[in-house]
Parts: structure tokens; sequence; C-alpha cells
């Protein structure tokens, strides 16, 4: 009789695993689908570039803020993100951020001045602040650590799609229809994810019935001190070297592929809009391979996140050692394969390094660990885009064009960033124990 309650009490589990193994995708497409729409606000100013600049009449200082605004309450509310996933829920939290998100993009269709579409992106950031820390968060609770990242590097994959989609899609549907109707278009589709998120997305296994797949018990916050667990965070000496990477690394990804890649391909080389979002299109592929590749590698093959964090920043610093030796002189497949290798460099070891961040963490704060690296991130973005329009605008435009000189001296100013990510990656910790090498 014993033998065949414990069978059963097997069975049940096992059944209960099942359903989890099927429901977590559920939410892991959920999220990620958001991530994508997001990801391409964040980068689509790179090719809309010419049409904003005429619809609003500015400069090239005025592009990198309005590009910028995006990033300014992204960043500032990563934190408070992680917090409230931790303790308000994933699902609650990412259900009012996805309502704000879907606002602020449907009030930039309608902006008719700067002020009205700067403050628009304002909100726009806010409001998709929350979708990339809540998917993480969730993922820690419907995944098992052996697989977080793998599931984390195909979530940054499939959010990079939507980098693809602001780049030769976004060039020739731009060519078709007006730059409002294209974001009206992507506002309906939000709204849709974010009544699904409220509908299906359940913030635990336990929630739902099901066996946890939880190593650890994490510990409710109401429970534990908040101000701790900040303290904790920021007082952990191996979280600097990680924040420092992350802020270098994304501050060129969003500086230069998101920003000023294009008129820079523009200007230099004189590719048309098509040419130049074709080259662009490299880097997202690179990240939508590279992002679950380096995962694995992380995971399976080398088992460490140093090794592919300290690998990809060394290939980073070598590309722009060849575009400044190369300086405007390089040929289109050049540039093709060095955008690529780049863009793969550059942010397709984001999920290993946000997996290194939670690994220095108890699961109770994984929500604020990650919410905490990942504004460094944005600060580098809300810096940079703007800072780099300065060096162009002082420069100045030759013929309607910045001078290949004036990107030469961006691109000094990106090598020396690439440096720091660099110094960052050798001064952080391996966080996979020798046990599970």
């Amino acid at each position: 009789m014993r033998f065949f309650c414990k069978s059963v009490s097997v069975s049940m589990v096992e059944e209960g695993t099942g359903r989890a193994l099927q429901y977590r995708w559920f939410i892991f497409w959920i999220f990620s689908l958001q991530f994508l729409l997001l990801f391409f606000h964040r980068i689509c100013p790179a090719v809309l570039a010419p049409e904003l600049v005429k619809a609003f009449n500015i400069s090239g200082v005025g592009l990198g803020v309005l590009s910028s605004a995006y990033f300014y309450p992204y960043a500032f509310m990563q934190i408070p993100i992680g917090i409230l996933s931790d303790s308000w829920g994933v699902r609650k939290t990412a259900t009012l951020f996805g309502l704000i998100a879907t606002l602020g993009v449907m009030l930039f269709a309608f902006s008719h001045t700067i002020g009205f579409a700067t403050f628009s992106r304002v909100l726009l950031g806010l409001g998709a602040s929350a979708t990339f820390v809540c998917g993480m968060k969730v993922f820690t609770e419907w995944f098992k650590k052996v697989e977080y990242a793998r599931i984390s590097g195909l979530f940054i994959s499939v959010g990079s799609v939507g980098w693809l989609i602001g780049t030769t899609p976004l060039a020739m549907l731009s060519q078709k229809f007006d730059w409002r109707e294209i974001f009206i278009i992507i506002g309906l589709l939000m709204i849709a994810l974010t009544l699904l998120t409220w509908l299906l997305v359940v913030d635990n296994p336990e929630k739902k019935g099901i066996h946890n797949m939880q190593e650890q018990k994490v510990i409710p916050l109401s429970k534990r001190k908040l101000i701790d667990d900040i303290q904790l965070v920021f007082r952990e000496k191996y979280f600097w070297p990680l924040a420092i990477w992350f802020f270098f690394r994304v501050a060129i990804l969003f500086s230069f592929f998101g920003l000023w890649a294009g008129p820079y391909l523009m200007d230099t080389y004189k590719l048309s809009k098509i040419e130049t979002g074709n080259i662009l299109l490299m880097v997202p592929l690179a990240i939508i391979v590279g992002s679950p590749f380096l995962g694995y590698l992380s995971d399976k093959m080398l088992g460490s996140r140093k090794q592919v964090i300290v690998g990809s920043s060394v290939v980073h610093s070598l590309c722009w050692v060849i575009l400044l030796v190369f300086h405007g002189s390089l040929s289109i497949p050049a540039l093709y394969l060095l955008f690529f290798i780049t863009g793969a460099a550059s942010s397709a070891p984001g999920s290993v390094g946000f997996t290194a961040t939670k690994e220095l963490f108890s699961a109770n704060i994984a929500g604020i660990s990650m919410g905490a690296v990942n504004s460094f991130s944005f600060l580098g973005g809300i810096l940079f885009q703007p800072a780099i329009g300065y060096v162009l605008d002082k420069a100045g435009r030759v013929q309607g064009v910045y001078p290949s000189s004036a990107y030469k001296l961006a691109f000094w100013i990106f090598f020396i960033m690439s440096l720091m990510s660099l110094l960052g990656a050798l001064l952080s910790k391996e966080t996979i124990s020798r046990d599970k090498r």
C-alpha cells in the first residue's frame, strides 16, 4: 500500500511537471512577442531618421534626444520594476506597464511637435521598462536553473527579431506607408499582447497547482526588508564589474547600431536607405543566432559565464580597431561581415551577463538584481546617443551630411568605451560553481 501511494505521488508530480513544461511556453511567447515589439521601438529611429528630422525639423542633437527619450524612464524604472515584480507580481506589473507603453506608441503616431513626440517616447520607455525584467523574473519561476542561460538567450533572440524588423523591412514599409500608420498598427498589436498577459500569465507554477521548478524556496518580500535587498545588491563587489560591462557595451549598441550607424552608412558610403537597412539587418541576425548559441556555450560546452563575457568583449574591441584602421574604405561585403560580428559580440552575450548577475544572488532578489544591472545598460543609451550627436554637430554638416572625419572621431570614442567594457569583463566573477561545470 505504501509503495502504491508513493507511485501515485510520483506520477502526480511527473504529470504536474509535464503540464508545466507545456504551459510555461505560453508565458514565454507572450513576453517574447512583447519584447520583440518594444525592441523595434529602441532602434527604429536609425532607419526613420530622415522622416523624423523632416517631420519635427530637428538637428542631430535633437534626433539623439528624441531617440534617447525612450531610455530615460526605462533606465530609471529598472530597480522599481524589479521590486514590483518581486512583490506585487509579474502579471499585474507587466499588464499595467504594457498599457502605458501602448498609450505612448499611439501618442507618438499622432505627434506633430518635437515636444509632444519626446513626451510620447518617454511614456513609451516608461511602459516598456517592465517587459524584460518581468519576463526574466517569471522565467526563474517556470524554468530550471540549468536552463536559464539558454532560455534568456532565446528570449533576447526573439526580441531581436524586432530589431530585424526595424531595418530593411521598416525601410521598405516606410516607402509605402506613412511612418505614423506603421506605429498605429504596432500599437494595436501591443494592446492584444497586453490583454493576453492579463488573461494567461501566472506568476509561478504553484499558483496553477503545478510542481515548482525552483530548487530554492523563494521567501515572500512581505517577510523581508526591501532596503536590505537593495543594499545586498549594491554592496556586492562583483555586481559592479558587470554593471560597468553592461553600461559601456549597451551604450555602444544603442548609440551606434541603434541610431548613428544608419546615417554613417548613408553619409560615408553613400548607400541608399534599402542598402543601409540590409547592412543593419546583420546586427539583429547576429543577436538572433548568437544569443541562444552563447547561452548554450556557457551552460553546456564551457560551463563558464566569465569566459563567454571576456571572450566576446575582446572580439568587440577588435572590431572597433578594424573600423578605425579601415575607416571609410571597407568593401560592402566587409561591412556586412563586420556588422554581423560586432553585433554578435556586443549584444549576444547579454543573456549570459544577466544569468551571471542572477547567480550572484539568491532567487529572492532575482527581479531587483537584474533590474539594477539592466538600469546601467540604458544609462549608457541615455548619455551617448545625444553625446555622439553633439560630436557630429560640432563637426558640422557638409552639403547636408556629416563628414567622414566626424564619424571617425565618434569611432575613437566607441573604441575607448569597448576597452572599458572589457575591463569590467576581466574584473567579473565566475558564477558557475565547479561542481556544476
